[in-house]
């Protein structure tokens, strides 16, 4: 059997020497990773002084098509086969006696404007759109569960914490305004991986989302945006009523020094280097945040037109949308807005999917109208997307199981083919079979539309560069205009 003395005999180390060296060579390893972390660190916030803010527009690997994304994110799978993948074979055999597990769809489907897009009557505001929208009809992830297919929707990995597509985005690009937030996530739920799905995990703090509302806490979220009340000033204790700008500068740059003191002791302090950033936002927020998040300033005819008004059924997600139109002209980087009524649809599917879509259809079909109007779809990327999709067959006669084989997304704006439905499942929906577009490569299509190559938007981190894409990903072409 071969013994570790036959190798120190034969190079001349003894067993003391080679842990030695080893063990420096694992310390070098260990450095190495922490000053290219610092380094990056000290890139984004500039000299000792903080001057320099890490959310500073940065160049793009080539040129964009979209300068912003907003994610409209439906969480609980919403069913393609009651929305937008239309199978008529699904319907005949359902109900032929022999396949009595399959479900037709309770919903009507249509043809609508000039591409001819299927869609069914429990969206009638967005049918009107569909010439300006791309569906991906074959979408495939690689878990039918919520909590890892939600997370892997977010950060390209399931079993890892990684970082958010939202901070990836905000590290490559940076923001065009650094007196807001760069990344903002509306009504985030608390549940499926939580912060992780808006986190930065291993890049500097300063690109994580920032957090408005939680659909974990109504009464909260009620009061920070005035649902079910006139629209009002949403975020009041932003300001510090105690102290002039002027006292409050002085300040922050007190408890900045001594952070400095303090980071500069250590080789790598990601949480310090966090708080120096984020004391620095927050008191450039105060100037503009208060006015751009008060929705007063609307006229009558806007909020109505994204269904805001006490009681109405889309007054919540109406108030989102808005925000997320206000943010994106502000020059907010990427905006998630998460559905407040949620689509995992296991019972009573034909109700449930009424409500959701209720709930959401208008307020999203006026999100794609005013920004056309205002001349912000052209270069703003909307994504409307669920975790996965649902099952052909009933589940407990009345709802659908999770199927993560082939489901529909949709995009607009950005740079995207409109009018155009790429991809499909066979014939019952159940699985993608031309043209499927896994979660990998739709994450690196969608910076590719924000002028970043997936592969060359890496960290370094312990040793490894890490990408949004992982080793995996490919640009999908055939959605691009």
């Amino acid at each position: 059997m071969w013994k570790a003395t036959h190798f120190d005999h034969a190079v001349g180390l003894s067993r003391r020497t080679m842990l030695k060296s080893a063990a420096s060579g694992f310390g070098y390893l260990a450095f190495a990773s922490l000053a290219h972390q610092a380094a990056a660190q000290q890139s984004a916030t500039g000299d000792s002084a903080g001057r320099v803010s890490a959310l500073a527009a940065r160049p793009t690997h080539f040129p964009p098509r979209a300068k912003r994304v907003i994610f409209l994110c439906m969480n609980g799978g919403p069913s393609q086969l009651d929305l937008f993948a239309y199978k008529p074979k699904l319907t005949k055999d359902a109900g032929d006696g022999k396949h009595a597990n399959l479900m037709a769809s309770p919903f009507r489907f249509a043809r609508h404007g000039e591409s001819g897009a299927w869609v069914s009557d429990a969206m009638p505001k967005l049918a009107e759109k569909v010439d300006d929208i791309c569906f991906i009809h074959s979408m495939h992830t690689d878990l039918p569960n919520h909590s890892q297919a939600f997370m892997q929707m977010h950060t390209g990995s399931f079993q890892f914490t990684r970082p958010s597509i939202g901070a990836w985005t905000l590290y490559g690009l940076g923001t065009e305004n650094t007196n807001l937030p760069g990344f903002v996530t509306i009504n985030p739920p608390a549940d499926n991986g939580g912060a992780r799905n808006y986190g930065s995990s291993f890049l500097p703090a300063i690109f994580q989302g920032t957090k408005i509302g939680t659909n974990q806490i109504p009464g909260f979220y009620a009061a920070l945006l005035g649902i079910d009340q006139e629209p009002g000033p949403p975020l009041k204790n932003i300001a510090n009523s105690r102290l002039s700008a002027t006292e409050q500068r002085s300040q922050l740059d007190f408890i900045r020094d001594l952070n400095h003191q303090k980071l500069h002791r250590e080789v790598h302090q990601p949480e310090i280097e966090g708080a120096i950033e984020s004391f620095e936002l927050a008191f450039r927020m105060q100037d503009e945040i208060p006015e751009l998040l008060d929705l007063r300033a609307e006229s009558q005819s806007t909020l109505g037109q994204y269904g805001i008004g006490a009681g109405l059924a889309t007054d919540r997600f109406g108030r989102q949308c808005l925000l997320a139109r206000r943010l994106a002209e502000a020059g907010v980087r990427f905006i998630e807005i998460t559905s407040p009524i949620g689509w995992d649809h296991h019972f009573m599917l034909q109700d449930k999917l009424k409500e959701s879509c209720l709930a959401t259809d208008q307020p999203v079909a006026a999100l794609l109208t005013d920004l056309k109007q205002r001349g912000l779809l052209e270069d703003t990327l909307v994504v409307w997307a669920g975790e996965f999709g649902r099952t052909a067959y009933a589940q407990s006669g009345t709802g659908r199981d999770h199927n993560h084989q082939g489901y529909t997304i949709w995009m607009a704006g950005g740079g995207v083919q409109a009018g155009l439905s790429y991809g499909t499942t066979d014939e019952y929906g159940q699985k993608a079979i031309e043209n499927p577009v896994h979660i990998h490569d739709w994450h690196a299509t969608m910076l590719h539309l924000l002028g970043l190559d997936h592969e060359r938007l890496t960290f370094n981190y312990a040793g490894r560069d890490f990408r949004l894409t992982d080793v995996y990903g490919r640009v999908v072409d055939g959605v691009m205009s």
